[in-house]
């Protein structure tokens, strides 16, 4: 790491990130915590920028938090992930410092201050400085020039591609500018070019939201105008520290030292190639670790596979450098260490991080065999060159090395189809850029619309099931409307409601709506932000807007849900009793006649530990605890021991639902007012749903009784159809199942004798070719195991040089599945052929594949019309192989 610089002033990146925060503070911003990585947005994946949770205050969709917020917010993109390690500034995860406006201060104000922060906090020479301006702002560029005093020659005006911020095709947007760092001011400043990133960094960039844009590209001046600014704090440590690039400053260089020490290399002793691989290393590593612990878990999917994409290419890195053993565990707890004083969730969140990190790495390596095997499975057909579309599958879906591929390809003296890779390669990247650049801001639908103007409904829920209420809005097929008659299916807002709209895991109340000659059946309720939106159908007459209506909860279905939701809370107190007391929730479904509870766990909850949780749980509700509900400030809630779902965003007055001695939870949903009106809880299932994430689904309340007639239903048909006492049904059904086995596996034996015994006429089909014999034969009817002992014993009988193939269909009736199977005796193997290499490629002529041993290997397919030309290549390419030998 470099030596620092500008002494007296913020160095380190904690430092840096309080001297920002501290400034704006003093200067009557709300210091606002960094939001989860998994934004509330569902139009992007991830924070991607640090105004990201200020969206909906910049549309004008939640009351802003204050007149003015700053923020260090934590960020990932992953549109440009080739470039990490390569540039000297490119990151997956980063944190954004921010001030923000909301129709407060403006630009003067805003440009002064960056100024200030940049020269006098920072201690920036303002030598060191350049400021870009959009070519038509001409108030920015004023304001630059003669009210901080900027030389008009380091005042660099750009296009609109530059320097024009735009949410989307519509909607707000504005000017920008932006302050550079000129790491070479003795240049000069004539000809001043602010893409020459060896000489200039941008490092802080203010946005002036002053329009709003239609349809037709008109800009309309903004009623209230707003600031939104970033400056990265990477990119400033780069510049205080001194450091040659981002990598190399105190925020990431320890990982880098960690990978380094894990390798047994010297950063700076390696070559180029091993440097870029150590700073990978040490980015993803953070990048990794947050993802973690705002709850991202590995997959194929969505968030879950940005996290796997990053962690498997740590993991190949590792190996690039040599690095032999796994490791990810061990850069998570230099990446807690690192991040803990600045984000102390990751030393809560310590053991699910570390953990996680485990598991997707052995699943990985191992993904890593079959990549390998898929590898040797191109070569076995022997091609000219490995395509560039087979190298990137072996990249991007196994996290195959291309140099690995490389380097093997070679041993094998074939080449690798590079450029074709780099097609594939800048084909996905064209793909991420499109899903992940920009921030949407634009509204859709007319549901969106109407809740973007609407008054938040007051939800009357808590105290009654029913309530007069006023039709604010309504929407027909999707439209629009001012009224609406019997047979339309609805969606409308009310300006106060009994019905609790779907959120916090519970389901939407039913029920129905009644006025002058109308009846509207109410299936369900949700939320568009702090609107509720009824959806049903009108039974009867016809609604307007403007109607009164009565509105009325379904109470029996309230009843149940109550029951579910109160349950639900039991068992997560049972399970952190139980299990794990780190246990944390990871989602959760609260319906009329079912629950279903997500948690962090890395194992299976035994059926001892169910028994006790439901024992634990029935016991709870037995002592009838009477609820206590109450509103209080978050910090006094969480000080208080209130449960909170992480990742989740509360309000600064939340509602605590406390039973009493068991459970403390922020909660705005509905339950029983005390624990015996759930009366019983039943543990349906537990399950794995995802990688770290268990699920336990129940039953409470009357829905218990539905679910144990079912039972006993079962056991009932059981019993007469095994004319045995339900005491005695499991001992009869597992007599019979091992009566199945043995009968089973005198089946195989019988069909394995046969398939020997019919095999044994084949051999005097045998061609000798010199000193080894083929035998390539049909031969249907058989399963894979009584084709493989076929084989083999062929194989035995004619000796070390026999090359035995042998195909069939297991069923002559189904085309769709082949068996073949290939053994070889030792002289065949020495002479070069491999029984999995060959029967490999053979399997792929019937639509399949497949390997196994050199000596003996098993392939499928499913095309048995193909079998017949499969047999006629596999004994022309014997043949061949063998030729020189006769």
């Amino acid at each position: 790491m470099a030596d620092t610089a500008h002494t007296g002033h913020p160095c380190s990146g904690d430092e840096i990130r309080a001297a920002f925060l501290d400034f704006y503070e003093k200067r009557g911003h709300r210091r606002m915590a960094s939001a989860s990585l998994i934004p509330d947005d569902p139009t992007v994946l991830l924070t991607i920028a640090g105004m990201l949770p200020f969206k909906p205050v910049f549309l004008g969709q939640a009351e802003r938090p204050a007149p003015r917020a700053t923020s260090s917010q934590k960020c990932i993109r992953t549109n440009d992930i080739e470039n990490v390690g390569r540039t000297a500034r490119h990151h997956t995860f980063f944190e954004m410092l921010g001030n923000f406006s909301f129709g407060d201060y403006f630009k003067e104000q805003a440009i002064q201050w960056a100024w200030e922060l940049s020269t006098e906090v920072f201690g920036l020479s303002p030598n060191n400085l350049v400021v870009s301006v959009f070519r038509e702002d001409n108030e920015a560029g004023a304001i630059w020039r003669d009210v901080v005093g900027v030389d008009p020659k380091r005042i660099i005006r750009m296009d609109e591609a530059d320097n024009f911020w735009a949410s989307g095709p519509t909607g707000p947007c504005g000017p920008c500018s932006e302050i550079y760092y000129d790491f070479k001011p003795e240049l000069g400043d004539d000809g001043i070019d602010l893409e020459d990133d060896s000489r200039f960094i941008e490092f802080y960039n203010l946005v002036f939201m002053q329009y709003n844009r239609d349809a037709e590209g008109i800009l309309t001046p903004l009623a209230n105008r707003n600031i939104d600014t970033g400056l990265g704090l990477e990119r400033m440590a780069q510049i205080l520290q001194a450091a040659p690039n981002n990598y190399e400053t105190d925020l990431i260089y320890p990982l880098i030292e960690a990978a380094a020490g894990l390798a047994g290399v010297d950063y700076r002793g390696i070559d180029a190639k091993g440097k870029t691989s150590l700073k990978v290393i040490g980015d993803h590593s953070r990048a990794i670790t947050q993802l973690i612990c705002d709850g991202v878990t590995a997959s194929n999917l969505g968030r879950g596979y940005i996290l796997r994409r990053l962690l498997r290419r740590v993991v190949r890195h590792g190996r690039l450098l040599g690095i032999d053993k796994p490791f990810l565990a061990a850069m998570g707890e230099a990446s807690i260490s690192l991040m803990a004083a600045a984000f102390p969730q990751l030393v809560e969140r310590r053991e699910v991080i570390l953990a996680e990190l485990e598991r997707e790495e052995a699943r990985f390596l191992d993904t890593l065999e079959r990549g390998e095997k898929l590898l040797d499975e191109v070569l076995a057909a022997k091609p000219s060159q490995i395509s560039g579309e087979q190298a990137f599958e072996l990249y991007d879906t196994y996290g195959f090395p291309l140099e690995l591929t490389e380097e093997i390809a070679q041993e094998q003296g074939l080449t690798v189809d590079l450029a074709g890779f780099e097609v594939a390669m800048e084909a996905q990247r064209q793909r991420a850029k499109a899903a992940a650049v920009s921030i949407d801001l634009t509204l859709q639908g007319a549901i969106d619309q109407i809740t973007a103007a609407a008054a938040a409904t007051a939800f009357k829920g808590y105290e009654a099931l029913e309530h007069p209420s006023c039709v604010l809005a309504l929407v027909v097929n999707g439209e629009p409307a001012e009224r609406a008659g019997a047979g339309d299916a609805v969606q409308l807002v009310l300006d106060s409601t009994p019905f609790y709209g779907e959120g916090g895991g519970q389901v939407g109340d039913r029920g129905v709506l009644s006025g002058d000659g109308v009846i509207v059946v109410i299936e369900g309720v949700s939320r568009n932000r702090s609107v509720f939106v009824h959806s049903g159908l009108i039974e009867r007459g016809s609604l307007a807007i403007g109607d009164l209506v009565n509105a009325q909860v379904d109470r029996a279905c309230r009843r149940r849900a109550q029951a579910n939701h109160t349950a639900t809370h039991l068992l997560q107190a049972a399970l952190k009793q139980v299990v794990d007391p780190g246990i944390g929730q990871a989602g959760s479904l609260v319906d009329f006649d079912r629950l279903r509870f997500d948690f962090h766990c890395p194992r299976a909850v035994t059926a001892a530990e169910l028994e006790q949780i439901e024992a634990l749980i029935n016991g709870w509700i037995a002592d009838a605890h009477t609820l206590e509900v109450a509103e209080m400030a978050i910090e006094q809630a969480k000080a208080a021991g209130a449960v909170a779902m992480f990742g989740e965003k509360y309000a600064d007055v939340v509602r605590v639902v406390d039973v009493p001695g068991v459970s403390m939870e922020l909660c705005g949903g509905t339950h029983v007012a005390n624990t015996a009106e759930i009366g019983l809880f039943k543990i349906v299932s537990e399950s794995g749903v995802a990688a770290g994430i268990r699920r336990i689904e129940a039953v409470a309340g009357p829905a218990v009784l539905a679910y144990l007639k079912e039972r006993e239903a079962v056991v009932k048909q059981l019993g007469e159809r095994f004319k045995a006492q339900p005491g005695e049904i499991v001992e009869r059904v597992a007599a019979l199942a091992e009566e199945l086995k043995a009968s089973g596996k005198a089946l195989v034996a019988a069909r394995s004798e046969l398939a020997v015994a019919k095999a044994a006429a084949l051999a005097a089909q045998a061609e000798a070719l010199g000193s080894f014999h083929l035998l390539v034969a049909r031969l249907d009817g058989v399963e894979g195991a009584g084709l493989q002992s076929a084989a083999q014993g062929l194989a035995d009988q004619l000796g070390d040089g026999a090359a035995v193939v042998l195909g069939g269909l297991p069923d002559p009736a189904d085309l769709a599945k082949v068996i073949l199977v290939a053994a070889f005796g030792q002289a065949v193997i020495a002479a070069g052929p491999k029984a999995g290499a060959f029967i490999g490629g053979v399997a792929k002529l019937c639509g399949g594949g497949g390997g196994g041993r050199p000596n003996l290997a098993q392939a499928g397919g499913r095309d048995g019309a193909a079998l017949d030309g499969a047999l006629q290549q596999a004994r022309a390419e014997l043949q061949g192989a063998f030729q020189p030998c006769r």
